[in-house]
């Protein structure tokens, strides 16, 4: 992904209003971020908890989301989740609920749709080996590092082409 300036990253966010967009607390230095590295930039609100950023690379242009992590005491810590796009194992809290509101309509009447993922939104990391899970290792697979990356990158399309559909 090419890198993106605050305003591009800004006008990239599908399921907000403008004016929520304009408001989004940015990192400092967006157009420096290593936007060539992830296969999509994302991270946490440090400010707000329950709130998340995402920015991916689709056919049509960049697409930022900006879903809902509901936060709450996790009561086991013995048993583990499975992110939905990367498949790496993690203690409970270590996957998170990413609640987006759909876009245009639908998200105006409260439609939502979600998916399990990395608490820390650092699915490409994962998959690349390049960070693991705290307390679980992620499985051997029989795929290539390659078929890894492009089943992510097909599996945050498909997530995004639901809060994109109207």
């Amino acid at each position: 992904m090419r890198a993106l300036s605050d305003s591009e990253v800004r006008g990239s966010f599908v399921n907000c209003s403008k004016g929520e967009a304009r408001r989004l607390p940015l990192p400092r230095g967006t157009a420096q971020l290593p936007w060539s590295e992830p296969d999509f930039p994302g991270r946490r609100d440090g400010g707000a908890p329950d709130r998340a950023y995402l920015v991916a690379a689709r056919a049509d242009g960049p697409v930022g989301i900006t879903p809902r992590v509901p936060t709450g005491p996790h009561r086991s810590l013995t048993r583990t989740n499975v992110c939905s796009l990367c498949i790496t194992s993690h203690a409970v809290s270590g996957v998170a609920l990413l609640a987006a509101r759909r876009a245009g309509e639908a998200g105006r009447e409260g439609n939502t749709v979600g998916t399990y993922v990395c608490a820390d939104l650092a699915c490409s990391l994962y998959v690349r080996g390049l960070k693991r899970s705290a307390l679980v290792t992620r499985p051997d697979e029989s795929l290539p590092l390659e078929e890894q990356i492009a089943r992510l990158a097909e599996r945050l399309d498909d997530f995004l082409a639901k809060v994109l559909a109207s």
